[in-house]
């Protein structure tokens, strides 16, 4: 991979590769020219003569490219003729060597990169709309630009894959979505491809190698401290040196999902509560069984499985684990060395009396095939299934698992949970300080009043740019309440589709909030409803005559003109 091209163009690199052609050619031309005006030869009278320059540049010119001539002024003599016969030769070899050249250089791949580099750095300059920049477009990646474009933000991609960016045009994303085939390890490649841009409002490091990712990290710490930066690392080495330079997302999608199933054996409810309300706007979601209390069983004791073990261990789960390797001296859990995949192993792990079984293997037929076997064994089995291919969606679509594990899904939900709605993760922090009662309550009046379809959860904040209408009404000391805002600006008689989950004043966090609550500027909402809802929600907030229509049931009239006409009388103008 060639290093990027910071100052010159690649007008100046090609000039620069074909110097040698065309000073072939200049040299080829000029000798003809001089040596046409020295060739001795006759005018129309017999006389000797010699013809001019401007002649000689006119006949070698078009002759050179042709190879078709007429003779002027006058017809050659033989000297004449046969130095243009040496003059032909001469310039078809060095036309040529030039045409030659040209191809070489239009098949040469640092040329290419060096063409898509300067068009790449041409697309990210003209952004003029907040964007996103992606390293790595893997199947997290695809998942995160997928959303993005969902929910109307642009991205910019850096992919060191050059078949994976080509993939990115078969999308058929609703805007362009630059892309620039390089190490996004590299600094000067994260600054062209928009890092210090003034309309980046983030950046997120999702390939699949660990060190690029910290080296993604402390470029985004370093030149741009100012915009958040959501970091994947699969190893506690990695995460504890992005922490320790204060990269402030560090995402472990195993820890991720060690940390809700904790919270699902303990608290099934506030577990569907927090899957339903990170989970991607538009896809479907079914409830899922909540974890049963007994005995389970682990096939693997890798990466992923030993932070499993931990958290069942913690949660008081008895356990016992099957792996190919001997059990390690420290360990508590009862162990079965053997393969998962056959009936003997899980048979001596107890798999017919256990309540639930995890598949945590790095290899998605051995995990396939270890649940498939526990569930003849046991139809009765809580299963968990860890999917390390997004490739192979469809044979684990195929298996009625209960749980599936797909670390590109947990990844992807956790950067828009934190990126797209920031009031997400504190709000979801204080549910689980509820107890079980007061998440079930809350998740049985979200989930029927929106069904169990991801909905559109979003931030709003009350100052002049984002409720323009709300906030200059609250600065003249008027008096709302949060309650009048939940009406739709076409008919106030109808209650928007939406719920407020968070009212963030200050430091203080008021979860779903009471609807006599007076709203104040500089508050932030986090609200949960429909698409429209949330349409409808920033149309009233933002334009003064639909905020005053729903608040006091008065359609004022519009235009300048209008509202100068309805004025009362007494009022000045």
């Amino acid at each position: 991979m060639m290093p990027l091209l910071r100052h010159q163009s690649v007008f100046f690199l090609i000039m620069r590769r074909l110097r040698a052609p065309f000073i072939v050619l200049i040299v080829i031309i000029a000798t003809s020219v001089f040596g046409l005006t020295l060739a001795p030869g006759v005018d129309a009278d017999g006389k000797p003569a010699h013809i001019s320059f401007f002649h000689a540049l006119y006949f070698i010119s078009y002759t050179a490219t042709t190879i078709g001539f007429g003779e002027i002024p006058y017809p050659f003599s033989d000297q004449q003729r046969l130095w243009v016969l040496v003059c032909i030769y001469l310039s078809v070899i060095g036309w040529a060597y030039t045409i030659g050249t040209v191809f070489a250089l239009l098949a040469d791949r640092n040329l290419q990169q060096a063409i898509r580099t300067q068009s790449f750095m041409r697309a990210v300059r003209n952004l003029r709309e907040p964007f996103y920049l992606v390293c790595g477009f893997g199947e997290t990646g695809r998942l995160i630009c997928d959303a993005l474009d969902r929910l109307g933000f642009r991205a910019v991609v850096v992919e060191l894959d050059e078949a994976r960016v080509g993939e990115i045009e078969l999308h058929g994303y609703r805007a362009d979505v630059p892309a620039l085939s390089a190490d996004a390890r590299n600094p000067e490649t994260l600054t062209f491809a928009g890092l210090t841009h003034r309309s980046c409002i983030g950046v997120m490091a999702l390939t699949n190698d660990d060190s690029a990712n910290l080296a993604i990290a402390i470029a985004a710490r370093l030149l741009a401290p100012g915009i958040p930066a959501l970091c994947r690392a699969e190893s506690s080495d990695t995460a504890a040196n992005m922490a320790s330079f204060g990269t402030r997302h560090i995402i472990n999608p195993f820890e991720k999902f060690a940390e809700y199933l904790a919270l699902a054996l303990h608290a099934p409810a506030a577990w569907h509560l927090l899957t339903w309300l990170t989970g991607v706007p538009g896809t479907a979601m079914e409830r899922q069984r909540d974890p049963p209390r007994g005995e389970w069983v682990l096939c693997g004791h890798g990466r992923f499985g030993r932070m499993l073990a931990q958290v069942l261990e913690r949660e008081g789960v008895p356990l016992t684990i099957i792996d190919r390797n001997a059990a390690p001296p420290a360990s508590s859990a009862r162990w079965v060395q053997g393969e998962g995949t056959g009936a003997h192993a899980l048979e001596a792990a107890g798999v017919r009396r256990a309540a639930g079984i995890v598949a945590a293997t790095a290899n998605d037929v051995d995990n396939l095939s270890a649940v498939v076997t526990a569930r003849e064994l046991n139809p009765a089995l809580f299963v968990i299934l860890r999917q390390n291919h997004f490739a192979n969606n469809s044979l684990f679509e195929a298996f009625n698992y209960d749980v599936n594990v797909v670390p590109s899904r947990i990844i992807a939900h956790e950067c828009l949970a934190i990126l797209t709605t920031p009031l997400l993760v504190p709000f979801l922090d204080d549910m689980k300080r509820h107890d079980e009662d007061w998440c079930g309550r809350l998740l049985k009046r979200l989930t029927g009043q929106f069904g169990w379809d991801i909905p559109a959860v979003w931030s709003e904040r009350i100052d002049l740019s984002r409720a323009p209408a709300l906030y200059r009404k609250l600065m003249k000391g008027a008096t709302v309440e949060l309650q009048s805002l939940l009406k739709s600006p076409s008919n106030r008689d109808d209650a928007l589709a939406c719920e407020i989950l968070l009212l963030r004043r200050d430091d203080d966090h008021l979860l779903t909030p009471a609807g006599d609550t007076q709203l104040r500027p500089g508050d932030e909402l986090l609200l949960v409803g429909t698409g429209e809802a949330r349409r409808e929600f920033g149309l009233l907030i933002s334009n003064d005559h639909a905020l005053v229509y729903v608040l006091t049931g008065t359609d004022l009239p519009g235009g300048w003109i209008w509202e100068r006409l309805s004025r009362p009388r007494h009022e000045p103008s």
